[in-house]
């Protein structure tokens, strides 16, 4: 029994793994319509969560499985005082695979050392959200057929985006990658990541607070909130809110055939009347999502 708290987790050989089961989902999905035929997955929520709890959801059920899902936190035991460990032991009884998001780093860790099933790490706090990143790289691979030789720009709040340390972690693996930062100075790169993964694996990087600037070199232009729910001040909320605006304007400085992401949900930091710009990944990416969220449960259950 095994389970997913960070992406690398996983082996770069096992990511190719999953992404060969996704794309063959999406051309033969009355293949695995039955796979999970008994099986039930728990998803516990005790943040906010549109895509990543509906795909979970969407995905098993696909696969012919269940889903025991919690209303809302509030809901839960947790609102009585019951532990993250405790939790995790009483869901084993009832389910056979849990996703689990945590408002707070390393819950998910905890739960997977005490479940007796696998646990897939949904999202906790600041930290990671290999799920998110999965659908980033299956996108990826979809749009620009490599991840060798990209420049990826990763725009907007870099300190607490988990999905941004995440596909750093997982784009760390392969060759000649290029980062290029662009945040507000107050919402840089954790020091963290760039120490033990930019640094650590010697790849390119610069920071910048422009993004007109590298907007014209890159492959890959990774959107982000600036992320209300993070912030102590509501003052510097507010302040750094609409640092980066990306409009149809902006797009021609770019490459042809930029991929232009998002993990969603996004607020004013791309223009709507972007969206029908053929560079526009992001609904693709939280189509994407749901495949490789399937072939995560499948692996993880022993299917594949």
């Amino acid at each position: 029994m095994r389970s997913v708290i960070d992406i690398c987790d996983l082996s770069v050989a096992e990511i190719e793994k999953l992404i060969s089961t996704a794309n063959d989902i999406i051309e033969n999905p009355k293949k695995y319509s039955e796979k999970c035929h008994g099986k039930k997955l728990a998803t516990l929520f005790f943040e906010p969560s549109t895509r990543t709890r509906l795909s979970f959801e969407a995905a098993m059920y696909e696969l012919g499985g269940n889903v025991l899902s919690m209303a809302d936190a509030g809901s839960s035991s947790a609102s009585k005082g019951e532990s993250v460990a405790d939790t995790a032991k009483m869901i084993s009884c009832y389910a056979d695979i849990m996703a689990m998001r945590h408002h707070k780093e390393g819950a998910p860790l905890v739960a997977s050392t005490n479940a007796t099933i696998p646990v897939i790490n949904a999202g906790d706090g600041g930290h990671n959200h290999p799920t998110q990143t999965l659908a980033d790289l299956l996108t990826i691979k979809r749009e620009k057929g490599r991840f060798d030789n990209l420049t990826v720009g990763l725009c907007g709040d870099l300190k607490f985006g988990r999905t941004v340390h995440s596909l750093i972690n997982a784009l760390s693996r392969y060759t000649n990658i290029k980062f290029v930062l662009i945040s507000p100075e107050e919402l840089r790169i954790p020091g963290y990541v760039k120490k033990d993964v930019i640094l650590k694996n010697g790849l390119k990087y610069v920071e910048t607070t422009e993004l007109d600037a590298v907007l014209p070199e890159l492959d890959v232009l990774y959107m982000t909130r600036v992320q209300r729910e993070r912030f102590f001040n509501e003052d510097d909320y507010l302040r750094l809110k609409d640092s980066y605006v990306l409009t149809p304007e902006k797009l021609k400085l770019a490459k042809e055939d930029l991929c232009i992401m998002h993990p969603l949900p996004r607020v004013n930091e791309i223009s709507v009347r972007v969206d029908d710009d053929p560079r526009a990944c992001y609904f693709k990416q939280a189509l994407n999502g749901k495949y490789m969220r399937m072939a995560l449960i499948l692996m993880l259950l022993g299917e594949l």
